[in-house]
């Protein structure tokens, strides 16, 4: 199988991209690189299976001869993480809307299955636990720029519904709760590789907020497991999914756990939002996904414990 991968130099893109090839498809990877990095990728550029193209989703007439000669394309292509969101609102809204635009466009015009990437954030301020697929969503103001990616993203789901109810296309949603792995960046705001890179230098880690927010963190290898699935299964298409691990943690617990993990001498700091993010951030307490549907389509469910997360993660920035 030839398989399309936009965003595939990023973070999840690059393990997905890996895991295709070592089952033996071939696989094209689109990235402009903007988040996404040459060294994740850089491990099977002479795979003979593997090709790169150094594009913005969005350069129509890159994507098109792409599509047409692969089998299914992975949207994972978008802007992520709270500080970039923060600082570059414009950019977040108009990459992740019109990428998607795009790509489930071409995917109708040559009839090619589709994943879309999105994101937990789409469940706002919520605070029905777990969330569940069909809850409604609770975004806060437009004043506050956090919520342009959750609103974006929503929009990319309406599309891609919108494309398999309209058109028939085969589209899979996908979202994601707080994946964490080797390779993640923790240059615009993701939590773990931060409080790691901190711990191992012995710097302070850096807590926004109170502390008492909680999150359920995955596995990279086992959110790769869950869209191969989804993908490869023939009732998948027409819902969305979530993808992630319901164990919560708080996020001061976390750092306790990553400095005690790492040996560290590192001292937590609290740190207000606006002083972390230049500007207010509307934040949410929790986030726990319910996991009911992937699990009844293709048996899905996490494995892999936080401690073996973390502990890979502290093996590879060590």
């Amino acid at each position: 199988m030839n398989v399309l991968i936009t965003g595939g130099a990023g973070f999840i893109g690059s393990h997905l991209a890996e895991a295709l090839l070592n089952s033996g498809q071939e696989v094209v990877v689109v990235d402009n690189l903007s988040t996404g990095r040459l060294e994740n990728i850089a491990d099977f550029q002479g795979n003979i299976s593997f090709e790169f193209y150094e594009a913005d989703v969005r350069d129509e007439s890159v994507l098109d001869g792409l599509v047409e000669k692969c089998d299914c394309v992975y949207h994972l292509a978008a802007a992520v993480g709270v500080q970039l969101i923060a600082d570059r609102p414009v950019h977040t809204i108009k990459t992740n809307i019109e990428g998607t635009e795009i790509a489930l466009e071409l995917c109708n015009k040559y009839k090619r299955k589709i994943m879309i990437a999105s994101s937990s954030e789409v469940y706002g301020k919520s605070e029905k636990i777990p969330f569940c697929e069909n809850d409604d969503i609770v975004l806060g103001s437009t004043n506050l720029s956090r919520w342009s990616y959750a609103c974006s993203k929503a929009i990319d789901e309406f599309l891609g519904l919108a494309f398999c109810d309209q058109y028939g296309l085969d589209v899979v949603i996908c979202r994601f709760f707080n994946t964490i792995g080797p390779r993640q960046s923790g240059q615009y705001g993701m939590v773990v590789p931060r409080f790691v890179r901190q711990a191992l230098t012995g710097a302070p880690v850096e807590i926004y907020g109170n502390g008492k927010q909680s999150r359920c963190f995955c596995y990279i290898s086992d959110v790769i497991d869950a869209v191969v699935g989804l993908m490869n299964n023939g009732k998948s298409a027409g819902k969305v999914y979530n993808v992630g691990r319901n164990e919560e943690i708080t996020i001061e617990k976390l750092a306790d756990k990553i400095i005690k993990m790492t040996g560290s001498s590192s001292k937590k700091v609290f740190i207000p939002y606006e002083r972390a993010y230049g500007k207010a951030i509307d934040d949410m307490m929790r986030r726990v996904p319910d996991v009911g549907r992937i699990n009844k389509t293709i048996g899905w469910q996490a494995k892999t414990t936080l401690d073996d997360a973390l502990q890979a993660i502290i093996n590879s920035l060590k």
